[in-house]
């Protein structure tokens, strides 16, 4: 067991890490649920064409943080090796291969960036009939669309980015970023919502460009600091046509699991997202409702969740698997505890929440308390294993393990129980999230018994022979 100072020099490292990051997430879902808020003044279909509009724009962001974090789980790790390696020769081949990874990670983020804005150009209207049937939802949800092409590419390559600063500790700056786009974000949904001083009455358009011009302030300044200023990865512009050959198979072997598994979970979300919106508006609305809670609950355990997985890159990067392993252990108790606190924020304010939506149905109202219950209960799980599987066991190279187990849990166990509940047995909203979101239960247990192992730690190449970890 550590020592006092030990836990106590540990807790605080995770917690440096953690805290920026936590409150950038509860930035962006503070921006997410004053948009919610605000189109949700506009009524039940204005506010379930935002939601699911949405649910198809976090597919890219899932996507992206997949490609973030795989980048991560590599950054980390290099960063590690050139801070700590006394071998001179690994420590200059570990500052080239971060810098390689980022190069990879920026390539693939635009072509997912062109992958998404053409299918969002060329079939809008498709793209909404998989979520609902409503002709008048549909449209809303096409209008909101057009807005949003050009965001993609903002919005991932600042995302990716943000991660890649955050992987070597860089984690005040893109919070500062995220408040000075918090402003923008609310003042042009302002403005183009409600067309307010002097602008046109936009509507739900109005939610899309003023999410546009957000993502473009946040961008502008989060690829200016990593082009001109950071002094730790040291990027620069030559370095996004440099040769990566010697990394590929590496970034192929860690990064695309963690791409793969996010991507497929996304699409899990999504269908779970296609069985809510096919139960009714009023089970959509309630659900967009509930989500930004459940995401505003989780800000702390998101942040530890990116800490662990830099935390453990680090401590493999110096080469210490011991250490690593002691610190799985606190990183799992601390998951738990954090579990038990966001089930208690939201038990204490789910009908305060629930009061700010006064324009939707009282059925409406309904079913989203009934989510916040089952919420509640599962935030338990859902923290303490997203700690593990998206940090700790991540950072440590177990992406393919990782990559296995998401998909297993989600589509033959969540999915099924959660169709079969919602269509067949017809239960209630409570336990109609429950199934849904059955695989969290599951994967808690999996993954102590898979930390106990030992056997997710990894090593990871800078791509020219030379290994850690």
């Amino acid at each position: 067991m550590y020592r006092s100072g030990e836990s106590l020099a540990f807790y605080e490292k995770v917690f440096k890490l953690a805290l920026p990051i936590a409150a950038q997430s509860m930035i962006t879902i503070g921006v997410n649920m004053l948009d919610t808020m605000m189109v949700g003044k506009l009524g039940d279909n204005p506010l379930s064409a935002t939601s699911l509009a949405n649910s198809f724009i976090s597919v890219y962001q899932i996507f992206c943080m997949g490609l973030g974090m795989g980048a991560s789980v590599l950054v980390s790790r290099y960063w590690g090796m050139k801070q700590y390696e006394k071998n001179e020769d690994v420590r200059h081949q570990a500052g080239i291969a971060l810098r390689q990874t980022v190069s990879l990670m920026l390539r693939l983020t635009i072509i997912l960036a062109t992958i998404f804005a053409a299918a969002t150009l060329v079939m809008p209207g498709l793209i909404m009939r998989t979520y609902i049937s409503n002709p008048d939802v549909i449209e809303q949800g096409v209008i909101y669309f057009r807005y949003s092409i050009v965001t993609y590419f903002f919005l991932g390559v600042s995302l990716v980015t943000t991660i890649a600063l955050r992987s070597v500790g860089q984690v005040l700056f893109p919070l500062f970023v995220s408040i000075g786009a918090f402003v923008v974000n609310f003042s042009m949904n302002y403005m183009f919502i409600f067309g307010k001083f002097g602008a046109p009455r936009m509507g739900i358009a109005g939610a899309a460009l003023g999410t546009l011009i957000a993502r473009i302030f946040e961008c502008t300044f989060i690829i200016g600091y990593l082009l001109i200023y950071d002094k730790k990865i040291y990027f620069r512009v030559k370095d996004f046509f440099m040769n990566t050959g010697s990394l590929i198979r590496e970034y192929i072997r860690i990064s695309i699991p963690v791409l793969i598994s996010d991507g497929i979970l996304a699409i899990g979300n999504n269908s779970v997202a296609m069985v809510i919106g096919h139960l009714g508006e009023a089970f959509t609305s309630a659900n967009a409702i509930t989500s930004v809670t459940q995401q505003l609950s989780t800000v702390v355990i998101s942040g530890v969740s990116q800490a662990g997985a830099i935390v453990t890159g680090i401590t493999l990067g110096e080469g210490d698997r011991e250490k690593t392993q002691k610190q799985g252990y606190k990183f799992f108790r601390l998951g738990l505890v954090l579990g038990l606190m966001s089930a208690a924020f939201i038990v204490a304010y789910s009908d305060w929440i629930i009061g700010f939506y006064d324009k939707v149905s009282p059925e409406a109202v309904s079913i989203a308390k009934e989510l916040m219950l089952a919420i509640s209960l599962i935030i338990v799980f859902q923290g303490t294993n997203s700690i593990m599987t998206k940090g700790v066991l991540r950072g440590g190279g177990d992406t393919r393990i990782l990559m296995l187990a998401d998909n297993i849990f989600l589509w033959i166990l969540a999915i099924p129980l959660g169709i079969l509940a919602g269509f067949v047995f017809k239960l209630s909203a409570f336990w109609i999230y429950i199934f849904l979101k059955s695989d969290q239960i599951v994967k808690t247990f999996w993954a102590f018994l898979r930390l106990r192992s030992g056997k997710w730690i990894k090593k990871i190449s800078t791509g020219n022979d030379v290994k850690r970890g």
